[in-house]
């Protein structure tokens, strides 16, 4: 493998590899969204990742769509993830917050009781888990202007709260179908103001929150993950390539370190999707780094880095089950396959359990001298 283990410049950052740890969301924190020593041993554990995007931490508790996932909204949630923080740290690795405010893909018992916002009143397509069972999404309530700019500082709240806790950096999650992702694209966001229409409109929201969070950080120490062809919960664009290329462009303008762009798997393709090798078609957009996701093995890695339409590749389940992945991959060792049923729940199973290489018995007897 070449590139793909060559140390590269991310902002102020320098990283020993081009694998990155994919956000995922293990729900293995507390009922108050606090994380603690399994979670640190965990992430310890995949600290050989180039640099690690912490699974999805929710900004307000009126944002947080996922039970037991983590918030960055308070000093227990601060106190938790600085546990995370060093015990990376302490292992050589970086690692950066991703920040998440799920908008309308949420419901009242997990929006701190209230219905969920959204640019517009549409319902998110699909159902979620509530004490009742299984419902539809409900419908959302639209956000006026104030709120918006309350929404906005709390991102700034929620990324001052990342940098009390020890992370080297944040990953604004504008994608996914998530609260930004809905001001972005035309299918949840009919407004009439200065946040709909235009795609310069639908963006605004964006790009406040990344200045925002940037008088936190400086704008070199912050990544937007953006996902053009995602279909999750409904969402689609009237005109996806003018959107995303006005997105990235303003991206660019305001100089932060990385887009994490993910890619569409092939089943996921419908019939005129026009969106896919998003990274390669952005590119020539942004002068930042440029990060491609969306189930990567070694070898397309290596293809994406030799074309140069990525500079970083993230990685998602493959570090599930391997959490010594960058050192199987240059080994070209072979890779553990995850269970599924232990993606989300709580405990070790699934989630600390997964063994590493054993090391050489050679490399065992010096290490013992």
């Amino acid at each position: 493998m070449g590139r793909l283990f060559s140390p590269i410049a991310l902002g102020p950052l320098e990283i020993g590899n081009r694998i990155v740890m994919a956000p995922m969301s293990r729900t293995r924190a507390d009922e108050n969204g606090v994380m603690g020593s399994l979670n640190a041993q965990y992430y310890a554990q995949r600290s050989g990742a180039g640099l690690i995007v912490s699974e999805a931490s929710w900004i307000s508790p009126s944002g947080r769509g996922l039970a037991n996932s983590p918030g960055l909204t308070d000093e227990n949630h601060v106190a938790g993830w600085k546990w995370v923080t060093d015990s990376v740290h302490e292992k050589g690795g970086k690692i950066f917050a991703q920040l998440w405010h799920c908008g309308r893909a949420s419901s009242p018992h997990l929006a701190a009781g209230e219905a969920p916002v959204a640019p517009s009143a549409i319902a998110a397509y699909g159902r979620i888990l509530t004490p009742e069972g299984f419902r539809n999404f409900p419908v959302p309530r639209a956000l006026d202007t104030d709120e918006i700019r309350g929404i906005v500082a709390e991102f700034a709240h929620a990324s001052k709260n990342a940098k009390d806790a020890g992370f080297d950096g944040v990953e604004i999650h504008a994608g996914g179908g998530f609260l930004i992702d809905q001001f972005l694209q035309t299918g949840s966001n009919v407004r009439r103001d200065k946040y709909g229409g235009l795609s310069a409109n639908r963006c605004r929201f964006l790009f406040e929150v990344v200045e925002s969070v940037a008088k936190v950080w400086g704008e070199d120490r912050i990544g937007v993950k953006l996902t053009p062809s995602n279909r999750d919960f409904g969402m689609i664009d009237a005109d996806p390539q003018i959107l995303f290329t006005t997105a990235v462009k303003g991206l660019d303008e305001l100089g932060i370190a990385y887009v994490h762009m993910v890619e569409p798997l092939e089943s996921d393709l419908k019939e005129g999707d026009v969106l896919k090798d998003n990274a390669q078609r952005f590119r020539p957009y942004f002068r930042g780094r440029m990060m491609a996701g969306g189930r990567f093995d070694a070898a397309k890695a290596e293809m994406i880095l030799e074309k140069e339409g990525a500079d970083l590749v993230s990685f998602g389940r493959l570090f599930i089950s391997n959490p010594d992945l960058p050192e199987r991959m240059r080994l070209d060792k072979p890779l553990a396959k995850p269970d599924p049923e232990t993606f989300h729940g709580e405990g070790e199973k699934g989630y600390t359990d997964y063994p590493a290489l054993e090391p050489h018995p050679y490399l065992r007897l010096v290490e013992e001298e």
